[in-house]
């Protein structure tokens, strides 16, 4: 007789719970790896999360407008005329809207560049055209404060930009992204709401679970015709109330009706969501009503809030009045004016209204003052 004979052992049956699928493939989640798929993470986070969307395009708006003045006045009602008709891509029309994507992929990407084309063998500037910020290199020139650049091709490979000089580019410090250090944030943000999408999926539409209790002999016999006699009549009831007809239930018997899941409630998500909300917008240096969070009743933009964004602003406009200069100096020079021009921004106005007038009010009798103290100690 074998002792060791393996006995045969009945496959055991398959867990009762089975796991949900906790991740949706395509909506919310994020590239791991940011370094070669930089731009795409940030084009998907933007995508993603709909208040650095709205924040990017705050900073674009509130940078504000600027008007290019020339050296010399017989130039500058044509300068004007090529600022505000000059083409932009396929679709856009004037400087402003050649700023306005240049900034957007500034902030987006860290550095942003364009073309100036010219027009074959005409001598004239054709139109301005925003590039892709992925497919450039920039490397170091023949001297130390020289660029080239270098276009990515389809193969893999690299070619130099044959008119260079015709090349528009900026970076912010050190070439990074706005929403850098975002993505880990902005991906537990994203987890937190297809939670509460999933939670509202199992628990926000109201499910009803009906149990009926057969009394005795007769009605056990019958149980199965008048469970189903039941269900018609909840159903009928739960239909009618689409077309607006309130029909009561009723029923013979021990009948419970209960709601399933209403003795468990949602998790509030408040505190955790606003946490993260304030570390994004803490990167991006936005006031939180300006984006539609109203944290506080009575928030609203103090006089320190105010200079803080405006310093903001005035940095992003140093950035860009370079590269619009060398948009004016290069239409100067197609049209052989010995010229140059200059970019003057519209004043930013960030403070309330009321808080400028009152401001102007004691600026006036203050000067009312001064000057009638003047005089008393002349005469």
């Amino acid at each position: 007789m074998n002792f060791f004979k393996s006995k045969r052992k009945t496959p055991e049956p398959p867990p009762g719970i089975a796991s949900a699928d906790r991740s949706i493939p395509g909506k919310s989640t994020l590239p791991a790896v940011i370094e070669p798929l930089e731009a795409e993470l940030y084009d998907r986070l933007r995508y993603a999360v709909p208040v650095l969307d709205a924040a990017i395009m705050k900073i674009i708006r509130l940078t504000g407008g600027f008007q290019i003045v020339c050296s010399e006045e017989k130039y500058q009602e044509q300068l004007d005329h090529f600022i505000q008709s000059v083409p932009v891509g396929l679709t856009g029309r004037s400087v402003g809207t050649f700023t306005d994507n240049f900034l957007d992929s500034l902030l987006t990407y860290g550095s942003a560049v364009g073309e100036i084309a010219a027009a074959p063998g005409e001598g004239r500037i054709a139109g301005l055209w925003n590039g892709d910020i992925t497919k450039i290199r920039v490397v170091s020139g023949s001297d130390p404060f020289s660029r080239a650049y270098r276009v990515r091709c389809s193969d893999g490979g690299e070619k130099p930009v044959r008119y260079p000089e015709r090349v528009l580019y900026a970076s912010l410090i050190g070439g990074h992204s706005l929403l850098r250090g975002l993505p880990a944030l902005s991906s537990i943000l994203m987890r937190i709401y297809e939670c509460i999408g999933q939670n509202f999926d199992r628990a926000g539409n109201v499910r009803y679970a009906i149990t009926y209790k057969p009394s005795g002999d007769t009605d056990i016999i019958r149980s199965r015709e008048r469970a189903q006699q039941i269900a018609r009549e909840w159903a009928d009831g739960m239909n009618s109330a689409r077309c607006g007809q309130v029909k009561d239930f009723v029923a013979v018997g021990d009948v419970d009706i209960k709601v399933i899941g209403a003795e468990n409630q949602l998790f509030d998500t408040n505190v955790p969501v606003r946490q993260i909300l304030e570390q994004l917008i803490a990167k991006l240096s936005i006031p939180p009503f300006l984006l539609g969070l109203t944290w506080s009743s009575t928030e609203r933009m103090s006089s320190q809030q105010a200079d803080i964004l405006t310093s903001e602003l005035e940095y992003y406009r140093r950035l860009l009045t370079p590269v619009i200069s060398e948009i004016g100096n290069a239409y100067l020079c197609s049209v052989g004016a010995d010229a140059f021009c200059t970019v003057e921004w519209d004043n930013i106005n960030l403070q309330d209204e009321s808080v400028l007038a009152e401001t102007r009010l004691k600026n006036a009798q203050a000067l009312e003052i001064e000057t009638r103290l003047m005089k008393e100690s002349n005469n």
